[in-house]
């Protein structure tokens, strides 16, 4: 599943790999690597292989689970699609909560005691995915875990998870991702390094150096 889901990326440019002419994030961060699953949604057969992966997740690691909640906005489509599958309950999490009407923040009924796994497009650092489970456990929810399409398995991220102590299981990863893409010629095999360098510690530059 893994390697199916990091090849699928890389056939559509849903993730692109620049080691010598790195992407600048929002954040400030020089990054090899640029992501956007948004773009598995125009794709058939992509959008097929994510959502079948993302249900086997949560069938296999959260098999009580009676509802499925996406992250606004990147992973309501994906939570859509997942518990069709699945046959349960589907809602979202807003970033902040209405300014009119019943001003909700939770989109979707949600009662309290309800076993929820959260739908992500990716993790990097973790922080808006932690914030999403904050809400839903202040409405109540009991969260089982999240459920993504990939990771970039930053220690940040890692450790913010852990410290939440909130479980993710992911569709494909970085390091899943490099492998396919020097084997399929995308990148060469040196690059690997500092690849998983820059994943390490993106706040160190050195992995631009050759």
């Amino acid at each position: 599943m893994e390697k199916l889901i990091a090849k699928d990326l890389l056939d559509i440019q849903a993730v692109f790999l620049k080691p010598d002419d790195p992407f600048t994030w929002a954040s400030g961060i020089k990054a090899p690597i640029y992501c956007d699953n948004r773009l598995t949604l125009s794709s058939p057969k992509v959008r097929r292989d994510v959502e079948n992966a993302l249900a086997e997740i949560i069938k296999k690691h959260y098999p009580e689970c009676e509802a499925v909640m996406g992250t606004a906005t990147a992973g309501i489509a994906h939570a859509a699609l997942v518990s069709e599958i699945l046959d349960l309950p589907m809602g979202y999490v807003r970033a902040s909560a209405k300014d009119h009407g019943r001003t909700n923040q939770i989109e979707g009924k949600c009662e309290p005691g309800t076993k929820v796994v959260v739908v992500e497009d990716l993790i990097s650092t973790a922080g808006s995915s932690i914030e999403v489970v904050k809400v839903l456990q202040d409405a109540g929810a009991e969260v089982l875990g999240i459920a993504s399409i990939f990771t970039y398995g930053m220690k940040k991220g890692l450790d913010r998870f852990a410290e939440a102590n909130v479980k993710n299981v992911s569709a494909s990863n970085l390091d899943v991702l490099v492998e396919v893409a020097a084997e399929t010629g995308y990148i060469q095999p040196e690059d690997k390094e500092r690849l998983i360098k820059f994943r390490n510690n993106p706040s160190d530059e050195s992995w631009m150096i050759k």
